[in-house]
Formats: C-alpha cells, structure tokens, sequence
C-alpha cells in the first residue's frame, strides 16, 4: 500500500490514467498529471483532475518530477519505451500502470482474461454467467472500464478482468483465482518488436498464480498450449478440436467436465471464433461453481459486444456490419470469413506491423468481393495486396471518404464490412469512436432512405388524386 507521503506522476490521460490519478488523490498521494496530447478530451481530463487536487507537469521540470516522484504510472496506450518512462527506469523508479494498481488494491476475487482476439466478449459473457449464478459481478480492464472502479467489491464478489498485452506490460502484482488465456496470434508487432516479446507478455498473466487458482488455456492453439509449463496453477483446457479435461464440443454441444452445457444450435452467438469464447466462458464459471442452468441462460441470450461483428443498417438492399474492433489481420479475417453475401470490406488505419499478404490470400477464400483502403496505412496494405495478386482494390485517404466509396461499388443483397485490420489512432482516438462513426452515418443515410420513400409515397399520392 502506498503511504500518502508518496509522490506520483499519472503519464497519459485516457481513461485509465484519469482513474488512477482520481485513486491516487483519494489516497491522499501527491499527484503530477502530463499528456503529450492537448485539447479535446485530454484538455477536460486535466481540468477536471486540477479541481480535485492534482498537478499539471510541465516538460520544463521534468527532471526534477523524476528525482522527487516515487514512481511513474503509465497509461497503457503509452509504450513503455516513452522517454519519460525510459527516464524513470533509468533513475532506478518504478514504472507501473493502473491496472497494477487495482492489483495491489483490490479485495475481491479476480478472473483474468488475455488473448488477442474474444477477449471483450468472453469478459462479457463470463460476467453475465456470474451474474445470473448469483455473484456481484463486474466486467473491468481493456474493455473499457478500469479495473480501480472494482476496488468497492468485497471478497465474495468477482472482477472479471479484460487484460491486454499493453497493461501486461506494467503488471507484476496481478494473481488471478483464475486465468484464461484465449489465442495468440500476430498484434502489435509495432509496440512489441517480435512475436517472442508478444507471447512472454501473455505468459506473464500467470507467473503469479498457485496450486489453489486454474489456468484456463486454449488447446487448439500451439502457442498457448506451453503455457502449462509456465504456471504453478491447474490447468483446465478448452477445445474445439478434442475432448479434453475442461471444457469441448461433442455431439454438436458444448460439455464441461462431461457435463451437456448447452447445444449449439441454441447458442445467440455460433460462428467458430465465439464457440471458442464461449468454452472459455463455460470453464471458467464452472470453476466458480456456477450453476448450468444460469450459463446456459447466458449463451442463449447473450448479444454480443459491441462494434464486433454488428449489424448497424440496411440501406438501399446493402447491410451495413461494423466490426470496428477488428484491429488486426486474424479478426478482420474472422469476420470476412461470417460473410454469408459477396461484400466489400473496408480495410485501413493506422499500422501495427502486419504483413497483410495472407490476409489477401485468404480473402480470395471468403465473400468479400472487393475492399476499399484508407487511412494512415493504406498503401502498405495495397502492397500486401499487391504481393498476394489481389487486385480488386480502391483507395482513398480518409475514412469517411471509404465509406462513401463503399456505397457506391455494393449492390442490393450485398454487405459492406468495417473491419480494418488496423488501429484507429490517425483519424479517431478509439475503435469505438471509429464504430460509432460508421454507425451514425449509415443511420443517417437511413434517414435519408425514409425521407426519399415518404416523398415518393406522397407524389404518389397526389399523382392518384
């Protein structure tokens, strides 16, 4: 626990930041606050954590915030190689994050959740089977609520945790009562260098756990089936492949332990990415004793997360599927392969690495027809296209513009897909901003729709009269 003697500088001023520079006062903390970004958001953060107590830190006594803070606490959007951070380290002081925070803090039981791609919506899933089993249950960390708002909870009650690979880089204290680790495949290439950096960061969600707490691990998946041997916890498999000792598919059902869950006929959500999701979810609320009835409750009715995959409109015969949150190669490719009608995919933003050749090559294997680049990084994935010989290719800067073009190239009974394979850090500050964009404007064009139709019904009208 940290004395209220101690001294702070909040680094980053999204939401995490805000949270934990408002934990840190309420601590009685001395607290510096810096962005390197101004205005908007980041403008009325500062403001508003001035009111309550906080410092603003400027670039001119940067020196003399490292010699006489204790520590430096990172937002996770920031990387670690920031040269504030690298300052910190190098002055021998401690380089955390919030959710390292909420680790050290929190009372109640905590049920982790890291992957690359599901983590959202099996941390919804699995707070919504908690719930309905009878735990207080709270969805925190990635998925957009920082996991310092759980730190009300009591022992009996239940975090469920969403955990990056960024926040994985600045936690240390986390001991999940259970951990589940989903897939792994190539992110943030960019921010980690390698896909050796990559899986040690994932691994490193279990490095605290003991033979009292469960490992919920992925056994289709090769790189995370040696996460086994990394971990003093019990292991509990998931699998859609074999039956194994947690959780499986058999007889077009889902079993845990032997036991018939749920069939998949009767699930809301049964493409094969979120079959997966959901035997992690299963796992991982049995081993909190949930009761079936609940769980299967759950899976019935579960609607999804939102900008994963996610009808937003029909305008003129084409549907509109925002899939906002499939940042990378792999996702965006889930979502191309959901396709049922031939579709344009929108593709683009900014950079995380990638080689987007195989995702061109795969493309060729689903219904999308034709893709529309924009943004930051549009001409490296015209030269992944390129490289992969596929040539039915527009492009354009902006992403407004995108869409527009989208528009125009789909026909009646086709889909429009947004699912970049790209961050949207050039043009919008979250992949949830990005969404609701797409969103408001195809509202808006069906607004216009319904005006046209009930223009025309009118002149219909008055030409019969």
């Amino acid at each position: 626990m940290y004395p209220a003697n101690q001294s702070f500088l909040v680094l980053g001023l999204s939401r995490s930041g805000v949270a934990a520079a408002e934990f840190l006062l309420s601590q009685g903390a001395e607290t510096f606050v810096f962005d390197d970004v101004r205005g908007g958001t980041v403008e009325k953060s500062i403001k508003s954590l001035a009111g309550k107590g906080a410092k603003i830190a400027n670039e001119s006594e940067f020196q003399t915030l490292i010699e006489r803070r204790h520590a430096l606490v990172l937002s996770p959007g920031i990387p670690v190689d920031h040269r504030l951070a690298v300052a910190f380290k190098r002055a021998g002081k401690a380089v955390i994050g919030e959710t390292e925070l909420a680790a050290r803090y929190l009372k109640c039981c905590v049920l982790a959740v890291t992957g690359t791609n599901g983590k959202t919506t099996t941390v919804s899933m699995l707070a919504e089977m908690l719930s309905a089993g009878g735990f207080k249950a709270k969805a925190c960390g990635n998925i957009g609520v920082p996991m310092l708002s759980c730190r009300d909870l009591e022992e009996k009650d239940v975090a469920v945790a969403e955990i990056s690979s960024f926040q994985l880089e600045t936690l240390s204290s986390i001991r999940p009562h259970i951990a589940a680790v989903l897939n792994i495949t190539e992110d943030h290439l960019n921010r980690h260098y390698n896909m050796e950096n990559y899986v040690y960061l994932k691994s490193r969600l279990l490095k605290n756990q003991q033979e009292t707490e469960y490992a919920v691990l992925n056994y289709d998946d090769p790189l995370v089936r040696p996460f086994a041997e990394k971990t003093r916890a019990k292991i509990v498999w998931f699998s859609c492949r074999e039956r194994v000792s947690g959780a499986y598919i058999e007889n077009d059902g889902l079993y845990f332990a032997g036991e018939e869950i749920v069939k998949i006929d009767e699930l809301s959500l049964r493409e094969p990415h979120n079959i997966a999701n959901a035997l992690a979810a299963i796992a991982c609320a049995k081993l909190m004793k949930t009761d079936s009835a609940a769980i299967k409750t759950t899976l019935k009715n579960f609607k999804g997360a939102p900008h994963r995959i996610e009808t937003a409109g029909v305008v003129d015969g084409v549907t509109y599927i925002d899939d906002s949150k499939g940042t990378n190669v792999d996702s965006a490719l889930h979502a191309a392969r959901c396709m049922k009608n031939e579709t344009v995919m929108l593709l683009g933003g900014k950079d995380k690495g990638y080689d987007y050749a195989p995702l061109f090559s795969a493309l060729a294997q689903t219904k999308v027809a034709r893709c529309v680049l924009y943004g930051e990084n549009a001409y490296k994935i015209l030269e992944g296209a390129a490289k992969a010989g596929y040539k039915n290719i527009t492009l354009t800067e902006k992403f407004d513009y995108a869409l527009k073009i989208a528009r125009l190239l789909a026909s009646p009974g086709q889909a429009v897909l947004l699912s970049p394979a790209s961050a949207s850090f050039d043009e919008f500050q979250s992949y949830e901003e990005r969404g609701e964009r797409f969103v408001s404007v195809v509202r808006a064009w069906q607004e216009e729709e319904r005006a046209r139709s009930a223009e025309s019904a009118a002149a219909e009208r008055r030409r019969c009269s």
